[in-house]
């Protein structure tokens, strides 16, 4: 007797426990492990994945059977298996949440399981499943006997299985044909053909040559053979027609093949110790720590094309889908259809099947953001996470997982090594580094000797008392400079909209979001209020609500307003924005990095999306407006960010041959990451932050975990994190700081109220035990909502 260990989806109460099932006769054998099936669960049917196939029963009533398969091969290969059990573990989520994070959007969608026969042979030999056709598709109420004669040819490698979603119109079906007759008989056919018949002779002797492959009849048509032709053909019973599914394209146009450049020194040390560790199939994990421009990118292709020789596979990650297209484009230039992408601007459909192409084989290179680190790639060769400082690494929801830790675990699984690359490195990686955890590569200098772009900072203290323009005048006289010698500039503002806020000068009222303790921001091109925690958005007032006076404007600032008085003071200049509001609509990042690098516009401004990774030539000046904003939060790791983000905007000028210039505008001169982000002196700003850290008490030197609660009632959600805290005082030593609970700085979103426990610990042996016990028994509250997320990266 052979029974299936499944955790299942049960969302109200989730447990890490798998519950055992019986597998039936007709399914033993071909039920395995990372396979979702569904099960009996009290009165319903649920779905659950396989994590177990074992002859050890250790229940001792009677088991119930598994109801039906979902999947006809695993959809979760046994290093993600051990990865999501791993990831469990870690991050305070269940398993289930694990495992569903890794599947593709599509897989989560409507779908049907289709099975395509390998050859005629199979199609003659199971006459009663495909009925004369190359492929047959599987209703979701397909009987057991059938399920088990394809679990069967599955097995044998007979057929293979594809899933079909609900096609939009962006897919496309191709006629094809088939032969429908053994190369034999064609061959016999072929003799009473007419002379005069060519395209009947040159359609008979491909289907002789090429029996089993199944050919696009636009193709032969192109090749001079007739659809008239074809049609003869599948009339005579020499061919069967058939629909051939072309996948989605997500490459939104063709790139031109390029060849490796030359290296640096520098960069050539590098290269060379990563494709050792390729070779010697060693897991180790590299930090690339190299200035903005120093030719980070061209090492990560080299050392790509040295795995893909090595006959294995690569992984490349990149934070933002804005960097997606520029850095895909140079990968494909160099390894052509080698190349998926996956990110979430794409369609469902599109991951789909790109995700097809990564499980079948088909695609050896791998770029995507965040969750690309769950593709289904095997023989991995080396794993890149690029910018890996980069907040969005870190995912929010459940399961809270660092994608750096996740790459380290598949590397360590693969036996291959993982590169961090930035130009200004997390303190973690870099204090790693120091240790001589991971091994440091540097890039000191930009490629061809390029200098580093000199870097201004306006004091808008004194710059505000001249004038009440966005751009400071400094700032303005440059703009006008790049402009009239043909070069582009680039404005960063990192708050979308047009302002902050609206304000009656009468009696002080704010327009507030109903659902959440926040003003709401102003969108003039919508002529709306929105917030942008729970979306909640009304029209402009024409009058203060509370007073009726017409006194009321807006306070505070956003890309709106500066696109706004950029086309003021520069008529003749053309803009683009790129911000959240700009980039809505699927390919709009992509449309508007390549308007301004084909110099469709001469300024591009927006938010902090344009700050990374993208790479204009002639771009000789970057603004940056609100350099000091991040510095206003009550955030260990506010310097931090304000560093990174300084440093990369400020690497975006003076890429190429033209010296590049940036202006900082600031109300904050004299802070250090201001001064050290002008002096772009990263080791000066990492030296100077470890201090502070460790007088701190934070990471890199603490551990931290965050513990947040919610729930409708604020007393309610108040009353059971004092009681939580108190539970964890008594379990852990003395040596452990606990704060908190406090209120998160915005205290209701959505009507839900937020507070928040800190734990900083070094060494606690029961930490972990009190933490699972707590995740376990949250299930049992019904009013309050618990999370648990280990390592934030903010304790706002």
């Amino acid at each position: 007797m052979q029974v299936a260990k499944v955790i299942v989806d049960v969302p109200s109460r989730q447990t890490n426990k798998p519950f055992s099932y019986l597998i039936p006769d007709n399914l033993s054998s071909a039920i395995l492990v990372g396979m979702r099936v569904q099960v009996p669960f009290g009165h319903r049917k649920i779905t659950g994945f396989v994590i177990e196939v074992t002859d050890h029963v250790d229940f001792d009533g009677k088991l119930k059977p598994i109801d039906s398969v979902i999947d006809l091969t695993p959809v979760i290969s046994p290093e993600l298996m051990s990865l999501a059990i791993k990831m469990s573990e870690t991050t305070y989520a269940f398993l289930i949440s694990c495992l569903q994070t890794m599947l593709p959007g599509g897989m989560k969608a409507s779908m049907t399981k289709k099975i395509v026969a390998t050859s005629p042979q199979v199609i003659a030999d199971n006459e009663e499943l495909f009925h004369g056709q190359s492929e047959v598709q599987l209703a979701s109420n397909t009987n057991p006997q059938t399920t088990s004669q394809v679990l069967s040819l599955i097995k044998q490698e007979l057929v293979t299985v594809d899933y079909d979603l609900k096609r939009s119109a962006s897919a496309v079906e191709l006629l094809g044909v088939q032969a429908a007759m053994s190369v034999e008989q064609l061959t016999s056919e072929l003799t009473t053909v007419r002379a005069n018949a060519t395209g009947q002779q040159q359609l008979l002797k491909k289907l002789i040559g090429h029996p089993e492959t199944n050919f696009v009849q636009a193709d032969l048509v192109k090749e001079g053979i007739s659809a008239s032709t074809v049609k003869t053909a599948v009339n005579r019973g020499w061919a069967q027609a058939t629909k051939i599914h072309q996948n989605r394209d997500p490459f939104m146009q063709p790139v031109k093949p390029s060849q490796p450049l030359e290296l640096n020194k520098d960069q050539q040390v590098a290269v060379d110790k990563v494709t050792d560790a390729i070779k010697a199939n060693l897991n180790e994990c590299f930090l690339l720590e190299g200035v903005t421009g120093s030719g980070k990118t061209e090492v990560y292709l080299q050392i790509m094309d040295l795995a893909l020789k090595q006959g294995k596979a690569a992984l490349m990650l990149v934070p933002e889908i804005t960097l997606t297209p520029q850095i895909v484009n140079r990968v494909r230039s160099r390894f052509g259809n080698q190349v998926a992408m996956l990110h979430s601007a794409m369609s469902n459909g599109e991951r789909y099947d790109e995700w097809q192409r990564i499980n079948r084989g088909e695609a050896k290179v791998v770029v995507g953001v965040r969750s690309a680190i769950f593709a289904p790639i095997n023989n991995l060769g080396v794993i890149i996470v690029d910018e890996e400082h980069d907040a969005s690494y870190k995912q929010t929801d459940n399961p809270r997982y660092q994608t750096r830790d996740v790459a380290k675990f598949r590397a360590e699984y693969n036996h291959c090594p993982v590169v961090l690359g930035s130009a200004t490195p997390s303190l973690e990686s870099r204090a790693r580094a120091q240790k001589g955890v991971y091994q440091l590569l540097r890039l000191p200098h930009r490629i061809n000797d390029q200098v580093l772009p000199k870097v201004d900072v306006v004091d808008m203290r004194e710059a505000m008392k001249h004038s009440s323009s966005l751009l400071a005048q400094a700032l303005q006289t440059k703009i006008s400079e790049k402009l009239t010698r043909h070069e582009q500039v680039i404005l960063m503002l990192n708050r979308r909209g047009y302002a902050s806020f609206l304000m009656c000068r009468s009696c002080g009222y704010v327009p507030q979001c109903p659902n959440c303790d926040i003003s709401l921001t102003v969108h003039k091109g919508s002529h709306s209020l929105k917030c942008h925690y729970c979306g909640h958005e009304e029209p402009i007032p024409e009058a203060c609500p509370q007073c009726q006076s017409k006194k009321i404007r807006s306070f505070g600032y956003g890309s709106e307003q500066l696109e706004e008085q950029v086309h003021k003071l520069f008529p003749s200049a053309k803009t683009l924005r790129m911000d959240v509001d700009t980039t809505r609509k699927k390919g709009a990042h992509e449309r508007i990095i390549n308007a301004f690098a084909n110099k469709e516009a001469d300024i591009l401004l927006g938010t902090q999306m344009i700050a990374k990774g993208l790479d204009f030539p002639d771009v000789t000046l970057v603004g940056v407006l609100n350099a000091d904003s991040a510095l206003q939060f009550p955030d260990f790791r506010s310097s931090e960010r304000t560093f990174e983000l300084l440093t990369q905007v400020a690497g975006r000028a003076g890429r190429a041959d033209k010296t590049g210039e940036v202006v900082i505008q600031t109300y904050n001169p004299n802070h250090y990451a201001i001064q050290l982000s002008q002096r772009q002196d990263y080791e000066a700003f990492y030296q100077k932050e470890m201090g502070i850290r460790r007088i701190g008490k934070y990471p890199p030197f603490y551990y931290t975990i965050k513990i947040t609660g919610n729930s409708k009632n604020e007393r309610t959600v108040l009353s059971q994190m004092l009681s939580l805290t108190n539970y964890l005082k008594g379990q852990l030593s003395n040596q452990a700081i606990l704060l908190g609970p406090t209120p998160k700085m915005i205290t209701r979103i959505n009507n839900h109220y937020y507070y928040q426990t800190i734990i900083k610990y070094r060494f606690e042996d029961q930490l972990k035990p009190a933490l699972d016990k707590i995740l376990t028994e949250s299930q049992k509250l019904k009013d309050v909502q618990l999370s648990i997320d280990n390592e934030p990266l903010d304790f706002i």
